[in-house]
């Protein structure tokens, strides 16, 4: 499914990451619905490649992103173009690894009942579960789940080849960070905590997208708000600092368990989650980092 992003839309989800803020423009790398690389800022985009010619795809351009080294939109050789005139997929067409954790904000530990994990409780997610803006989210027949629930989050995209990252050093490893929605169905994870991979994996369970927006290295993350949005309502939100284990943390300890690799991706964990049902409209907003939204249907 191709959404096309409004330039209202591109202004609610776009502009407050700088206007609104007063920080200096965010850059970020995307990918058309026909698979164009794009680079650029609040201001407009360039295709990568009149940046630079040698990066084809966004995945071509995450470890320079991540060195630093990767060009502004002001180098290109080409116009920036305003953003809404592009419908947009996932940014990175095969992503790879794909990491959850579970209960990393104390908060929504305490409201599960459940106390903060004194280590990451990771798991993972088949690339297959992976979809772009606008989704659909499409649910399982109500008869292998009834009880489907979604939740915002800030992902992590690795750009560098990578292991035994101390966290100081996580930026030098980091492409960007991307907003996500990932699905579980908890009536299936509520029968067996062993059931966790079955409740995660159901195609389209991660909406991923709609960039990757680069910060500068080392910017201070813990007042960035997480916010799950369902059908307009605010489900629950909750800030960066309030995590158990950071961005940086959590990049730190996978990288000590296994290689990690360009394009693979941390979702860093969630505020809280709402019921979804067909006709549901979620959306995750991340501020100072975009967002994604996508409509439910079975």
């Amino acid at each position: 499914m191709k959404v096309r992003a409004s330039d209202e839309v591109w202004r609610l989800l776009y502009e407050p990451l700088t206007r609104r803020w007063g920080v200096a423009l965010m850059r970020y790398l995307a990918r058309t619905a026909d698979g164009d690389a794009l680079l650029g800022d609040d201001d407009g985009v360039v295709p990568l490649e009149a940046a630079v010619p040698e990066h084809t795809s966004v995945r071509d351009a995450l470890p320079a992103a991540a060195a630093g080294t990767l060009p502004g939109a002001d180098d290109a050789t080409a116009e920036r173009t305003p953003r809404g005139n592009y419908s947009l997929g996932a940014p990175v067409a095969e992503p790879g690894k794909l990491f959850g954790i579970g209960l990393n904000y104390v908060e929504h530990a305490g409201d599960l009942s459940e106390d903060a994990p004194e280590e990451p409780a990771s798991f993972f997610k088949p690339t297959t579960a992976a979809t772009g803006p606008g989704g659909p989210i499409r649910l399982p027949p109500a008869e292998i789940s009834d009880r489907v629930t979604a939740e915002a989050e800030l992902a992590v995209v690795i750009g560098r080849t990578c292991r035994n990252v101390d966290a100081a050093d996580a930026d030098d490893v980091i492409a960007g960070y991307v907003p996500v929605i990932d699905m579980t169905a908890e009536d299936i994870l509520q029968r067996n905590p062993r059931f966790l991979t079955r409740s995660k994996s159901f195609d389209t369970f991660l909406v991923f997208g709609p960039h990757i927006a680069m910060p500068e290295p080392g910017a201070d993350l813990a007042d960035t708000t997480v916010r799950t949005v369902i059908d307009g309502e605010t489900i629950a939100e909750n800030v960066v600092g309030n995590m158990t284990f950071s961005p940086r943390e959590l990049v730190a300890y996978h990288s000590d368990v296994m290689t990690l690799q360009p394009g693979d991706v941390i979702s860093t964990g969630t505020p809280g989650a709402g019921v979804i049902e067909p006709g549901s409209h979620v959306r995750a907003e991340v501020d100072g980092f975009g967002g994604v939204a996508a409509d439910v249907t079975r």
